[in-house]
């Protein structure tokens, strides 16, 4: 089967998530990933748990490595730098997430590479950028709440919270990812190769979306309202019989066709709830009156009947009824990879669809290789 990124070479010096989670989508995609990593230890994620699968490895470091080549480097050891610089001379791509300065200080920085590979593409991660901000720790929850995001998020009465996912990683690997296929497209165009920086602080700033601009364009700082929207009403978790119903009214006929289901359908036509402004205007008194309407039928009556009628409405669900529902739904959610001396990982798949280079699915996240002098190289996990 093609892929989209037949025959490119990245060597991923990352750990953590925002690089590895770039490289693995970039594996996805067909892309030969080595990733480099510390004698005995290995990526940090190694021993991050529990939870561990059945075969002892740990969770957290499956979910950003499938489809990767592994091969253990120490960048102390002279050899292992000179080792490390040809695999670098002959790679496409080069990712790592060091503190700023470190690769430099290796002889794997992008400037000491470019003279003899022009068009290497060099993707940078960091947390806080290479200037100021070089020294301070880049870690999720720390840029979550530097960067404000914790600032909007959990009830307005209580403490800020963080989000339940690493989403800074999640979204400085989509960006780098994204950085890396642009100047991938340039360098077909010129031959040219370039350097990329994406730093989590900057995607988080990117990814505030609505709630940045709200600052940004009108002054306003956004606070936490809980699991109501700063511009949309009803967009929030409201109580029936039996538990929350998910409502996410988006628009005025929505609202009308919610006010219908509810047996209600002056409420369309209230002045106070007429327009999305004016029920944003007045969320208090709708949430009450909704709140009445509501508290009688259990969450599933009513979401069979509103969807009906073309309301967003939906339950809370948990992890695994969430991967129910798109199985359900016929969207194959997971991949069953094969394990280096027998068995299985199953594992999230990659959302992107190609029609004609779908993503591929090779191989489970590679166990650690042992370490071993072997012609100045050292043991690879095996490509499945």
């Amino acid at each position: 089967m093609p892929t989209a990124l037949d025959n490119l070479r990245v060597l991923d010096f990352s750990r953590v998530l925002a690089g590895p989670f770039a490289t693995m989508l970039l594996a996805d995609l067909g892309a030969v990933v080595t990733k480099v990593e510390r004698p005995g230890t290995g990526d940090d994620t190694r021993s991050w748990g529990p939870p561990h699968d059945e075969h002892g490895q740990a969770t957290y470091f499956q979910a950003a490595n499938r489809n990767k080549d592994a091969i253990v480097l120490d960048l102390s050891d002279p050899r292992d730098r000179a080792e490390a610089r040809r695999l670098a001379l002959a790679a496409d791509v080069v990712v790592e997430n060091f503190r700023p300065g470190l690769m430099t200080e290796f002889g794997l920085g992008e400037e000491q590479l470019r003279p003899g590979n022009p068009g290497l593409i060099y993707c940078s991660i960091t947390g806080f950028g290479r200037g100021a901000g070089a020294r301070l720790p880049g870690y999720d929850l720390l840029v979550q709440a530097l960067g404000g995001l914790m600032s909007i998020t959990g009830d307005p009465a209580g403490e800020p919270q963080k989000v339940g996912v690493a989403v800074i990683d999640v979204f400085a690997g989509l960006f780098a990812a994204t950085g890396i296929l642009a100047a991938l497209h340039h360098r077909t165009r010129t031959g040219e190769g370039q350097r990329i920086d994406v730093d989590l602080l900057s995607s988080l700033l990117a990814a505030l979306v609505n709630q940045a601009s709200s600052y940004t364009s009108a002054g306003v700082v956004p606070a936490r309202m809980g699991n109501q929207h700063p511009s949309i009403a009803p967009y929030e978790l409201l109580p029936c019989a039996d538990g929350d119903l998910v409502l996410a009214v988006g628009n005025d006929r929505q609202f009308a066709g919610l006010c219908r289901v509810l047996g209600a359908p002056g409420l369309a036509d209230d002045e106070r709830f007429a327009t999305n402004a004016a029920r944003v205007g007045n969320r208090a008194c709708l949430r009450a009156e909704l709140v009445r309407l509501l508290a009688d039928r259990r969450v599933a009556a009513w979401v069979e009947e509103l969807t009906a009628r073309r309301v967003p409405a939906g339950q809370v669900n948990d992890i695994a009824g969430a991967f129910a529902l798109a199985t359900e739904l016929g969207l194959a959610p997971t991949v069953e990879l094969p394990r280096t001396g027998g068995g299985t990982v199953t594992l999230p798949r990659n959302p992107i669809n190609l029609s004609v280079t779908p993503p591929v699915y090779r191989s489970a996240p590679p166990d650690l290789p042992e370490r071993a002098r072997t012609s100045g190289t050292r043991h690879r996990g095996s490509r499945r």
